[in-house]
């Protein structure tokens, strides 16, 4: 009687839970896929210069990533271009951010110059994540659009009628492809409070680039509202002029 081989198994949810959190355990790694929150695809040197580390090294670690998933790579000429791979990779990385922030009463190492200072200030009053608006700019707008009964919280986020009027107003398309979201909370990691992810914070975070309420700063995924975005965002949602244009006070 002929014996035939069995097909090896798929590896168990555990094993690829495993896999994944193991793509991450590496501070190189992290590195890399914290810089890419920004949305844009970055070339390898790059990422390697971000990280202090020499170009083999960011070659071999960019390759893991690749291969586990979470980054994509593009080659549209000589260089080699890396993203992360999609919303729900952005996500599980700015997720995993969020916990790994200190506690609320534990005060973070301060930062080691000026430079470095102002980065980090910049970085908590407005940022993108991914592809939708983040820190306190993010979070301020979520609770104005909750406050004015655009979206609910209760059950998760979710856009009322009133919403989805508000964006269309607005001329803020909402088109849906694959299977990701109209609307997702996102955790915050430095207001550990939600912000809008999804089709809807996407396209609204689009929308602010475009039309000049929000400017990127520097190299870093930083942006800050204009006096524009101000003007727009008051007569918008309400929210109380130059509130988002000033640093608020923290203890």
């Amino acid at each position: 009687m002929a014996h035939h081989d069995s097909p090896a198994s798929s590896p168990s949810p555990a094993a690829r839970l495993a896999a994944l959190a193991a793509l991450l355990a590496d501070e190189t790694r992290a590195s890399f896929c914290l810089a890419l929150l920004d949305g844009r695809a970055w070339t390898a040197g790059e990422l390697a210069r971000h990280a202090g580390v020499a170009a083999s090294t960011a070659s071999e670690h960019l390759g893991r990533l690749v291969g586990g998933g979470l980054l994509a790579e593009e080659r549209p000429g000589r260089h080699r271009y890396v993203r992360l791979a999609d919303a729900r990779a952005a996500h599980l990385v700015e997720d995993l951010a969020a916990q790994a922030a200190p506690p609320a009463d534990e005060r973070p190492d301060p930062p080691r110059s000026l430079r470095a200072a102002g980065a980090s200030s910049a970085m908590a009053r407005g940022r993108t994540c991914y592809d939708h608006l983040a820190g306190r700019i993010g979070t301020v707008i979520v609770d104005a659009m909750t406050t004015r009964g655009l979206l609910r919280q209760d059950a998760g986020f979710a856009l009322t009628d009133g919403g989805v009027g508000w964006f269309g107003a607005l001329g803020i398309g909402l088109e849906r492809t694959g299977r990701r979201p109209l609307v997702r909370a996102c955790l915050d990691w430095t207001e550990r409070r939600p912000h809008l992810a999804g089709v809807a914070g996407a396209a609204l975070c689009r929308h602010a680039l475009d039309a000049g309420w929000c400017v990127r700063i520097g190299s870093e995924r930083a942006v800050r509202v204009t006096p524009k975005g101000d003007r727009a965002l008051h007569e918008a949602l309400g929210i109380e002029p130059g509130t988002l244009l000033r640093t608020p006070v923290r203890d």
